[in-house]
């Protein structure tokens, strides 16, 4: 069997730090959905590794990002984590520099040019790419451009295997977060693999028996999961009133599936929703984790339109998921524990310690 990462790749700050660095801060990062900024003038503050960032809607209806900080004397332009709608330019509250929505520095008050070049003093960017509905960051955009690093390359084929869901044209019909004590690495590795789905998820497998047949090791994930006979979806019954999107092929109107996007997006599709996940990582041993239930907007619009049935299924399945991830987070900080190890039908979470070994230069994951 293969060793996992040290356990100091999930509990201490110091790798978490390298981590920010290597990975959050240079990585394309999920920050959301485009729905939820869609005027012009709209716009989203948030945490990215640490960071602020500004989202907006520009007037030509494009979405921009920015750092949170005036170029003057680095006030915050709008307090984290809010959320509202600028009149046409961001004032900055301490001394009223007032940028254009494109970033540009339009005013600086009683200072003349020559004291002050507006043209080289518009705000931080942020790289900011969209694919289905959803908004990415990338905070080093200068580096990433210089590398050729654009979206699309960190995708890979993601777009190929779930081209026929319509995933930009979904909206959000509700929104849970939660507040997990583990490291955003083990929520990953636990979504990757379906070893513990027997253990750990009665209900899900009764809905979908494949998940703990051989201990999950043999579900092609490519073709989907096929579930119990006579169910189609992810809720309480297995079935819904909703239609299947338009556009599945015959497998996916009755299996489900799954993407994970490092570093922190996970997506698991069925026939008529899509529940999509963004991790955000708040220390070593916390995580929040943002979870949208997806629905079509004529399913949404349409009378006695009602979600209960997939997210009271979701929820059950999340917070099993977060309960056993904490579990994992408390018994790593046992001191005879150094490193655990990869079951065979684990082999997709290996990818977790490729990926940050890549990232961070530890190519077998060994923390020094």
């Amino acid at each position: 069997m293969e060793r996992t990462l040290h356990r100091d790749f999930y509990l201490t700050e110091q790798v978490f730090c390298r981590e920010q660095e290597g990975i959050f801060y240079r990585e394309w990062v999920c920050g959301g959905r485009e729905a939820e900024i869609s005027e012009p003038g709209s716009y989203r503050a948030l945490d990215v590794a640490g960071e602020s960032v500004l989202v907006l809607r520009t007037r030509e209806g494009k979405l921009a990002g920015y750092y949170n900080v005036c170029r003057h004397r680095g006030s915050r332009l709008v307090a984290e984590g809010s959320a509202g709608a600028f009149r046409g330019s961001i004032r900055c509250p301490y001394h009223s520099w007032t940028y254009s929505l494109d970033g540009q520095l339009r005013t600086a008050p009683f200072l003349e040019e020559g004291e002050v070049t507006r043209s080289e003093l518009g705000l931080f960017p942020i790289g900011l790419e969209c694919w289905g509905g959803f908004f990415f960051l990338n905070l080093t955009p200068g580096e990433a451009s210089a590398r050729g690093y654009d979206l699309a390359s960190q995708l890979g084929s993601v777009p190929q295997r779930v081209q026929r869901y319509p995933l930009e044209e979904l909206r959000s019909a509700h929104r849970i977060t939660y507040d997990v004590a583990a490291n955003w690495k083990v929520l990953l590795e636990n979504y990757n693999e379906c070893y513990h789905c027997g253990p750990v998820h009665p209900e899900l497998c009764r809905l979908v028996p494949a998940f703990k047949q051989r201990g999950g090791s043999e579900l092609d994930w490519d073709r989907g999961i096929p579930h119990r006979e006579g169910a189609w979806t992810f809720t309480e019954t297995g079935t819904s009133n909703r239609r299947p999107f338009p556009r599945l092929n015959d497998d996916e109107q009755v299996r489900h599936k799954g993407e994970l996007i490092y570093p922190n997006c996970m997506i698991s599709l069925s026939a008529d929703h899509v529940t999509a996940y963004t991790i955000c990582p708040r220390s070593a041993g916390r995580t929040l984790v943002i979870c949208d239930f997806l629905f079509h907007p004529s399913e949404i619009e349409s009378p006695g339109f009602d979600p209960t049935d997939a997210i009271t299924f979701w929820d059950r399945v999340n917070r099993q998921d977060w309960a056993i991830c904490e579990s994992v987070q408390r018994g790593m900080q046992s001191r005879v524990f150094q490193q655990g190890y990869y079951a065979p039908m684990e082999s997709a979470s290996l990818d977790i310690r490729r990926y940050v070994g890549e990232k961070l230069g530890e190519a077998k994951g060994d923390c020094s």
